[in-house]
């Protein structure tokens, strides 16, 4: 357990420091006035989510789950961010950009995991 446990923690320490990294770069790169870095993570974080299910059971790494799943992209996903930046976008009165970003978020979300069960299952 405690093995597990350390798996989880080293896991979301790197998935949120990377997830830092991404939010800071996107407001570089796209600005800040649109939560970018918190969709992208997601979309990401999604895609990355099938890849992973497929190669794990396939290649017999279920063992690295704990460290991978719900460790580095359980850090780097964030969906209680992007709650707080859809409510945020309605609070400053940016109603159509917060529709967007909740719609935007979940479809490409979903899209991305479905694109990442389909690459791995085709590649592995």
């Amino acid at each position: 357990m405690i093995l597990t446990l350390s798996q989880v923690a080293l896991g979301g320490a790197l998935g949120a420091s990377l997830r830092h990294l991404a939010n800071v770069a996107a407001r570089h790169w796209l600005g800040a006035g649109f939560p970018y870095g918190t969709m992208i993570v997601n979309v990401l974080g999604s895609f990355l989510m099938g890849v992973l299910v497929v190669a794990l059971v396939q290649k017999g790494g279920t063992k690295a789950t704990p460290f991978l799943m719900t460790g580095v992209l359980g850090g780097f996903t964030t969906f209680s961010a992007f709650s707080l930046d859809a409510i945020t976008l309605w609070e400053r009165g940016q109603v159509m950009a917060a529709g967007a970003y909740v719609l935007l978020s979940v479809l490409l979300s979903l899209a991305a995991i479905a694109a990442g069960l389909i690459v791995a299952r085709q590649m592995l």
